[in-house]
């Protein structure tokens, strides 16, 4: 079943839902506690955003919860504000409070990370509780208005449906999110964030617009909650609710949207189905969820995915109406890249030492040297990873030294790595999407390149494919397809062909013969000689840092320099460059 099928399938059972759930409930305390458990999921989808999609942890989602809440009660009980102006105060406080933590990941990931939202969410809680000219202190805030849409919400059935409906529209549009060029870069991130700068994605404004959606979305759950409940107060914004929505999100699944309600819904409802079990049932509560997260790591939600894996065959993209567009605009030979006394130490070590290089536009120029010669780190500062100690690097006539990778790849660079960088849980097709974002266009022009990039390395197959889950050599060639889909003017490869066995290898230098005779401009670092002699038409050799020879193959290769640095034997380095003459 293809996902626009699968897609409209699940939005005509969430409308189902919608319209028969609060009929289904039949009590006032069953419908109040809808009610609660439609906030609470809307709130994990913002942590959908924020942890499934882009990999960043937050222990501070009550706070966007309550930022909204507040917003809504001072504005509807005090400053006698309708509930349609308040709701967009709100939105728009928590979304600034979402930046400035964003911003944080500027400096700081994982658990220190972790840490500063704590903080966040302590530092809430406390402004809420002692604020009390504002906040009402422990006493909350009541007489909280409704909002009226189409008609007066008075009744807690009404006011169900409500909820549930801006539930299920979040929930669509955080499912498209997903698959929107904005969501595939934040997937990109979580995987991989030194690749995907090296794709053109600006990994900090990534990150910090997925801390913004999450606060705005977890504030439109707080502003629900409080006009659903008509009081508030600050126990309800503590750092144990955080942990609550982050156990809710992790239980159904952090990267599903029906996951995430599905957490939303069981840990909002399981207390009161275990109620009867009195003096026990929160530890029966706290074993439900341990249990779930330990053998469940996709969640809930993972069966039903695992099954539909198994279940459905996806059909591979559509072929692509055009070529994969190769090489560049200008004029051949002409100098597109050009390093000037290039230099990198770190600290006593003087891995690149005062490098001059030109490539010109259409060649492939070898880059050669023993291992610790420089290479990969010349590599890492041509694309912008690590920043010179001095010297420069033009690229298309303008200085790229100390660039952020994302801005020097969205300037007509890619590259591979030496040890690949694939998005390891997103499938192939999704991989070169990533990379075909970098050349800007519409959505239909993205897919357009990505399906050509997958064609030209003849992967359209196994397009649907993880690639985790893909052969050695079959990584390699997703890593290129991936960096191709950009329609680079440079392509840098370090290292293509470690690791593949001789057929790979030989098919590896047919691929590169077919994008040199396209016109494409590469920098091939490499260790295999025969490879390096079959495909070249510069080479330059480093060693310790330095450029010892520059050149034509057949010149270079009989240096004597050369051959030393590699055999360390000066005689035997003369004889076999006669040899060689």
């Amino acid at each position: 079943m293809g996902r626009g099928r699968s897609g409209a399938a699940a939005v005509a059972l969430g409308l189902a839902l919608v319209a028969a759930l609060p009929f289904a409930v039949t009590t006032r305390y069953g419908t109040n506690l809808l009610i609660l458990a439609a906030a609470w999921s809307i709130s994990t989808l913002g942590l959908t955003v924020l942890l499934g999609y882009t990999g960043q942890i937050s222990l501070a989602q009550a706070t966007f919860f309550g930022i909204g809440a507040y917003a809504v009660a001072l504005g509807t009980s005090r400053w006698g504000i309708d509930w349609w102006l308040a709701l967009p105060i709100g939105l728009a406080a928590a979304g600034a409070a979402g930046v400035v933590l964003g911003m944080t990941t500027l400096k700081l990931g994982g658990h220190y990370l972790a840490m500063v939202t704590i903080c966040f969410q302590i530092i809430f809680s406390q402004i809420a509780i002692n604020w009390v000219a504002v906040t009402g202190g422990p006493d909350g805030i009541s007489g909280i208005r409704r909002p009226r849409f189409l008609v007066p919400l008075d009744t807690a059935q009404q006011y169900a449906w409500f909820a549930l409906g801006a539930l299920f529209l979040v929930g669509v549009a955080v499912w498209l999110l997903k698959d929107s060029a904005l969501g595939r870069s934040m997937r990109a991130v979580r995987e991989n964030e030194l690749a995907a700068e090296a794709l053109g994605v600006d990994s900090l404004r990534v990150k910090v617009t997925a801390f913004a959606l999450s606060a705005v979305i977890a504030a439109l759950g707080g502003a629900l909650y409080a006009s659903g409940f008509r009081y508030i107060s600050p126990d309800t914004f503590s750092l144990d609710q955080s942990i609550e929505v982050l156990a809710m999100v992790l239980a159904g699944g952090s990267e599903a949207v029906p996951g995430s309600i599905l957490g939303g819904f069981l840990l909002t409802f399981l207390p009161e189905w275990l109620r009867d079990l009195k003096n026990i049932y929160l530890v029966v509560y706290g074993a439900v969820i341990i249990l779930v997260i330990l053998f469940m790591p996709e969640g809930l939600w993972g069966w039903a995915r695992l099954a539909g894996r198994r279940l459905a065959r996806p059909a591979p993209p559509r072929r692509a109406r055009r070529p994969l567009a190769v090489g560049g605009r200008g004029e051949a030979g002409e100098p597109i890249l050009a390093l000037e006394n290039l230099g990198k130490h770190f600290g006593g070590l003087k891995a690149v030492d005062g490098v001059d290089l030109t490539v010109r536009r259409g060649e492939i120029h070898a880059l050669i040297g023993p291992n610790g010669s420089g290479k990969t780190t010349c590599i890492n500062l041509i694309s912008g990873l690590y920043r010179p100690s001095f010297g420069g690097i033009r690229f298309l006539g303008r200085e790229v030294a100390g660039v952020r990778p994302n801005r020097i790849a969205r300037r007509g660079m890619a590259r591979t790595f030496q040890n690949i960088r694939l998005f390891r849980e997103l499938t192939v097709w999704e991989n070169v999407l990533v990379g075909a974002q970098r050349a800007g266009g519409g959505e239909r022009a993205v897919r357009e390149r990505a399906a050509a990039a997958l064609e030209f390395v003849g992967l359209p197959a196994r397009a649907h494919e993880r690639c985790r889950n893909l052969p050695y050599g079959t990584q390699k060639l997703v890593e290129i397809a991936r960096a191709l889909a950009g329609t680079p003017e440079l392509l840098l490869l370090d290292e293509p062909a470690a690791g593949l066995n001789q057929t790979e290898k030989q098919e590896l230098v047919d691929l590169l013969r077919r994008l040199h005779a396209h016109g494409l401009t590469m920098l091939l670092v490499e260790h295999d000689m025969s490879l390096v002699n079959q495909l070249s038409e510069a080479i330059t050799v480093l060693n310790f840092g330095k450029k010892i020879s520059e050149g034509k193959p057949g010149d270079v290769l009989a240096d004597p320099v050369v051959v030393e640095a590699y055999l360390g034997n000066r005689d035997a380095a003369l004889g076999l460059a006669r040899e060689h003459a």
